[in-house]
């Protein structure tokens, strides 16, 4: 089983603690010495003041923050989750990405989700009624402009006449691609166009708020899998998908303590119903209180999940 570590880059409340140069690469070190297989960021890049109201958040740019990471270690992958591709001309989006891999030797993972928050889409002139189908155009023009070869198409919002793009990412291809969200159409754009899927814990009072089917248990989580996989039946997919989520209690807005045995427990049980790739927040205010839990994560929980599928 792999784990992906997130950066507390969302704690801009601690931001001299938790999220500034300093702290992004001691913690990004630590994380890589430790055997974590990568880290990750999010991103908001002006949400509007009702969600943060109403317990949202603020985050670094991520592409920034995942150079400082990337600057600092040599190994430990580096993964968006999730970036909102509707919130940019696609071919801005794959020069970040394709900048990113090429200077890191390879370790981006590219983690997009179609977006949720009107008020921000509106505030960075993007299109909220047709961010899904501007999320798979993105997908289709990246991978094209990765190519380093010149791209002629048309698409919602631009025309490439014959543009090229370099440096190539480092990726043959490109990085992988990962796709959030609870829905069909999430879960289609998984199968058809990316390398993974990462669905999301989410209340049946929240899917409003956050647009996307509700998952609270164990059981809602195996449906969908078991349905994602029948639709990569359906349309033939063969090669393999990588099914992330993350371990009970370990998200963004929990800061209780790390108890390991129970990490243990709800990680064994992700992977028995199909999870293949752990994402995990670590809590903490301070920077030492925050490492400390990443030690407690190494020496107990990582060793006994390191044989899990």
């Amino acid at each position: 089983m792999k784990v992906s570590l997130g950066l507390p880059t969302h704690r801009l409340d601690r931001f001299s603690e938790l999220a500034n140069a300093e702290a992004i690469s001691e913690i990004s070190v630590a994380a890589q010495e430790s055997k974590f297989d990568a880290v990750f960021v999010t991103e908001h890049p002006f949400p509007s003041d009702d969600w943060l109201a109403k317990g949202g958040h603020h985050a670094l740019d991520p592409f920034v923050a995942l150079a400082f990471a990337a600057a600092t270690t040599t190994s430990i992958r580096l993964e968006t989750n999730l970036c909102i591709a509707a919130y940019r001309n696609p071919f801005l989006l794959a020069k970040s990405v394709a900048t990113l891999d090429a200077l890191s030797g390879g370790r981006v993972i590219l983690g997009l989700g179609a977006g949720y928050m009107d008020g921000e889409f509106a505030a960075l002139g993007a299109d909220f009624a047709n961010r899904n189908e501007i999320t798979d155009e993105a997908i289709k023009a990246m991978r094209r402009a990765w190519q380093g070869e010149s791209v002629t198409m048309t698409g919602l919002n631009f025309v490439a006449a014959g543009n090229t793009m370099l440096p190539k990412p480092a990726t043959l291809g490109g990085p992988p691609i990962w796709i959030g969200g609870n829905a069909t159409k999430a879960m289609r754009r998984a199968v058809e166009l990316a390398d993974g899927w990462v669905p999301m814990p989410n209340s049946a009072r929240t899917v409003s708020r956050l647009r996307t089917p509700a998952l609270e248990t164990l059981d809602d989580l195996h449906t969908r899998i078991q349905k994602i996989h029948a639709l990569a039946v359906k349309h033939g997919r063969t090669d393999p998908l990588e099914i992330v989520f993350m371990p009970l209690g370990l998200d963004m807005f929990t800061n209780a303590p790390v108890v390991a045995e129970d990490v243990i427990t709800s990680i064994r049980s992700l992977a028995e119903v199909g999870v293949t790739y752990i994402t995990t927040s670590i809590p903490g205010d301070t920077r030492s209180e925050f490492l400390s839990n990443v030690e407690i994560f190494r020496d107990e929980v990582l060793p006994a999940i390191n044989d899990l599928a």
